[in-house]
């Protein structure tokens, strides 16, 4: 322990050991308190959910999706937004995801309307098992509180409440940039739906805390059922840890950027088309790393090079970096011209492409409003298939080809749970699955158990037995069942 962190312990402070890293976290009293409180309504609350209908539930997210609609309460949480955005751009921050626009509201409507009519899972018989005499029923049911961290999203909001149509409840905690915009969401949408519906207090919960400490104490806390962490880098990492050793199952993201690799046959226009579709907007399924086989690097690196650029038309420029043994495959233009990016601190001059080691082919580019991605040159698939399993955080691949048969082991040997044939983007719960996503989950960290990578509120549960006895006289060993005595 350091001088300075010792200095910084006041009475009532708890220290938290991640046993992955070594890493000694301060966690303050009161941001403790403030964790423990919120999780302990939230507590409270799934203690009560069985008492409500799945009607009531029902309720409250058309409830929580007509106060999204309602346009003076959209005002006020633009305002707030407003001010967050404002702040964070002052501070150096990355703005991307943060700023409430009306396509994101739309789609927190959309979303909430989904889990509306969406069918009650709890009480769903799973599987029925019959036996002379009796049966045995597999039961879904609620799994009890989750756990949610989030930076900067506001629409997370919307996702995250999934787990209340399963009969759960849920814990938020989000990033200092947005919190104003999680208070004005809370308190002119999600408080009065909750009551409105007649769902209990604490079904869904801000950890009102703009500290990293109060993430941590959340996520430390055995109550949790379920620890969710949307965002990327070391600090998903962290929480992901400090929950495990918790004893708390964890759903993390971590690290994104998909991959596109375009053999030999690849169609020039479908090449064209998934490059540029792939690089809208910067968010996790966004293009990071494109390979091209050697065999067609001097047909398709201008398609691409020109994909990218039209890409940049609608954004604000491009930015390409490109493994050290192809930068002479470049035009000359792109070897030695510059260009503007936007970075979360506002316009940088840049050269328009620099070199990267294959080393770095697993970073991921967290572009403002100037796309940014890799390109490598490679032998064949089976190279770029075996860089990807060995340096991106194993997410989201695509293969452009016309071999169907290059399309089969491309799918066999791709260590990624997301895998298409065309654009990347498409990798998203509400967009893919019609289900608002409470994460996505890469395997960086191993294969998931049991479950898929898209981790939706109806996936939230665990499964009871129940058993229903018709014969009152079973018996393990066969023995009939005595006579009573009169």
């Amino acid at each position: 322990m350091t001088p300075e962190l010792a200095a910084a312990f006041r009475p009532g402070d708890r220290l938290v050991v991640v046993q992955d890293t070594g890493d000694l976290l301060h966690i303050p009293a009161r941001e403790h308190a403030a964790a423990e409180a919120a999780v302990g309504r939230a507590v409270a609350a799934f203690a009560r959910m069985s008492e409500v209908s799945d009607a009531a539930i029902t309720a409250f997210f058309e409830a929580f999706a007509a106060r999204l609609e309602d346009d003076a309460v959209w005002a006020a949480i633009a305002a707030a937004n407003a001010t967050d955005v404002e702040s964070a751009r002052a501070r150096g921050r990355s703005t991307t995801r943060l700023i409430a626009t009306d396509a994101m509201r739309a789609d927190m409507v959309a979303g909430l309307r989904a889990w509306r009519d969406a069918e009650p899972p709890r009480g769903r018989v799973l599987e029925t098992v019959r036996h002379t005499g009796w049966s045995v029923e597999q039961v879904m049911a609620p799994l009890g509180v989750t756990g949610f961290v989030f930076e900067g999203r506001p629409n997370v909001f919307a996702d995250a409440t999934g787990v209340i149509r399963a009969g759960n409840t849920v814990v938020f905690r989000i990033g200092s940039d947005a919190l104003g915009t999680a208070r004005a969401i809370v308190a002119e949408a999600l408080d009065p739906a909750l009551d409105a519906a007649g769902l209990p207090e604490g079904a869904a919960v801000l950890v009102d805390s703009a500290a990293h400490a109060a993430g941590w104490a959340m996520f430390a806390d055995s109550r949790l059922a379920l620890a969710v962490a949307r965002g990327s880098g070391p600090a998903v990492s962290q929480l992901g840890a400090i929950a495990r050793q918790a004893g708390t199952p964890v759903s993390l993201h971590g690290t994104g950027g998909a991959w596109m690799v375009a053999d030999a046959t690849a169609d020039s226009d479908r090449f064209y088309a998934a490059v540029y579709h792939s690089l809208d907007r910067k968010v996790c399924n966004t293009l990071n790393v494109c390979c091209i086989v050697r065999e067609a690097a001097d047909r398709l690196v201008p398609v691409f090079l020109e994909a990218l650029e039209r890409a940049g038309e609608r954004r604000r420029g491009c930015k390409l970096h490109i493994a050290e043994a192809d930068f002479d495959r470049l035009p000359e233009r792109w070897r030695t011209a510059r260009a503007t990016v936007i970075r979360a601190e506002g316009p940088v001059e840049e050269p328009l492409a620099e070199p990267i080691a294959d080393a770095d082919l697993g970073r991921e580019w967290e572009w403002e409003e100037t796309p940014e991605v890799s390109l490598k040159i490679v032998d064949d698939a089976a190279e770029a298939v075996a860089l990807f399993n060995a340096f991106s955080p194993r997410f989201a691949a695509a293969l452009i080809s016309e071999d169907l048969g290059a399309h089969e082991r491309f799918y066999a040997t791709i260590d990624a749970p997301f895998v298409g044939d065309g654009f990347t983007r498409w990798v998203d719960g509400q967009y893919a699955l019609n289900r608002p996503e409470l994460g996505l989950s890469n395997w960086e960290n191993g294969r998931l158990f049991a479950r898929g990578g898209v981790l939706a509120g109806d996936g939230v549960f665990t499964v009871r037995a129940r058993v229903r006895q018709a014969d009152p006289h079973l018996d393990r060993g066969g023995a009939p069942t005595p006579p009573r005595a009169r």
